[in-house]
């Protein structure tokens, strides 16, 4: 057999292999995808979420831009906090309701019994809250470049905002599915939720300043390993937990 012919015939058999765990791997992804396609279009018709975080991100920085309208250096010192304040409680509204909303309507022991994997609903309910979370970042960081006078996008900011939302909106969602049958979950959720994120967000709050500060690569990037670090320790700890705590 020429080498050519037993290249091809190796290549068939790597295809073969293969073609199980794509086979397996379509409807997982099919069907998170259609869990974040169902969301996203509910809020496309209600704008109920969508709506009350953008309000509540413009009062905040509002209020933050007039306390200090005329302390320049104040401002440039506190912006990666107000920052990363408005994104977590901001991104608390939506949290919230990522569970709550199929709860109130009956659809969540619909989801929980429908023949899928309960990690295919964690991960499209995760991803639609992050990409909520993202529309507010964005329009986060263009209010604060407008009335705080500060570039906010900046390539490795941008980053840092990733990370920590993903980080955010992994470990919320997980609590939210925690709490959704609780009578006071929308005081419950905070408190669960903000002293763990508490190792995300003092990272990202770091980093960030770091990053507007103009400091030296080597002050401010442990941070982002160590927030690279923990969102991988959360998401592959909400994978593992989220078909227990998912359950009534």
């Amino acid at each position: 057999m020429s080498a050519s012919a037993e290249h091809t015939q190796s290549e068939a058999q790597v295809q073969a292999a293969a073609s199980p765990r794509r086979r397996a791997m379509t409807p997982y992804l099919r069907t998170v995808g259609a869990i974040v396609w169902k969301d996203l279009r509910a809020e496309i018709r209600s704008r109920e979420l969508i709506n009350s975080m953008i309000l509540f991100t413009l009062m905040t920085v509002l209020v933050f831009s007039l306390a200090l309208e005329l302390d320049a250096d104040a401002r440039q010192n506190i912006v990666a906090g107000v920052l990363w304040v408005t994104i977590v409680f901001a991104g608390i509204l939506g949290l919230g309701r990522s569970l709550a909303s199929e709860k109130d309507r009956g659809s969540l022991d619909a989801l929980l019994l429908a023949p899928i994997a309960r990690s295919a609903l964690f991960f499209g309910k995760m991803i639609g809250n992050l990409l909520f979370v993202l529309v507010i970042a964005f329009v986060l960081l263009l209010l604060l470049t407008v009335l705080f006078n500060v570039t906010l996008f900046k390539p490795y900011l941008v980053l840092m905002v990733l990370l920590g939302s993903i980080g955010f909106t992994t470990v919320g969602t997980l609590l939210s599915s925690m709490t959704v049958h609780a009578r006071a979950r929308e005081t419950l959720l905070p408190i669960l939720l903000l002293p763990v994120v508490l190792p995300i967000l003092i990272s990202a709050v770091r980093a960030s300043t770091g990053i507007l500060d103009e400091m030296p690569s080597e002050d401010w990037m442990p941070w982002v390993q160590l927030l690279a670090i923990a969102d991988v320790i959360f998401l592959v700890a909400s994978y593992a937990l989220f078909d227990f705590v998912v359950e009534e």
